[in-house]
């Protein structure tokens, strides 16, 4: 299942990660966020998603490793992927269909939200 990783650019941004190649994705606490991350297996795709000012969709990653042996403290190591050559705005994902009942729409804090095949698709540029 892919999901989507928000991040406050100027802590850390995909630039960051791009430069740094892999990280620990840690800091997050929200219960389902963290129930979220529990869940996550390497290899499975990410999206990574800047906050704030810029509220949009700039990169895709890959889970590079789980360690999931404390579930109130998961371990996840992200790998950089590419950059989304047309980042996606909250704008429009609110406006695409697919995300009618996400919780990306729904649940505006949550730092760690699952996503669909078509979902992970038209954020990564690789859709319609």
């Amino acid at each position: 299942m892919p999901f989507l990783l928000k991040t406050e650019p100027d802590s850390y941004s995909f630039a960051d990660l791009e430069r740094d190649g892999e990280t620990l994705w840690d800091g997050v606490t929200n219960p389902a966020a963290v129930k979220n991350l529990r869940s996550m297996k390497a290899g499975e795709k990410l999206v990574i998603y800047h906050t704030g000012e810029e509220r949009r969709a700039v990169g895709l990653a890959v889970v590079s490793g789980a360690d999931v042996t404390d579930p109130k403290v998961p371990r996840i190591h992200i790998k950089a992927g590419k950059a989304i050559a047309t980042p996606r705005t909250l704008t429009e994902i609110k406006g695409n269909p697919a995300f009618a009942g996400s919780a990306l729409v729904r649940q505006g804090r949550l730092s760690v939200v699952p996503l669909t095949g078509e979902q992970y698709a038209w954020l990564a540029g690789k859709a319609g």
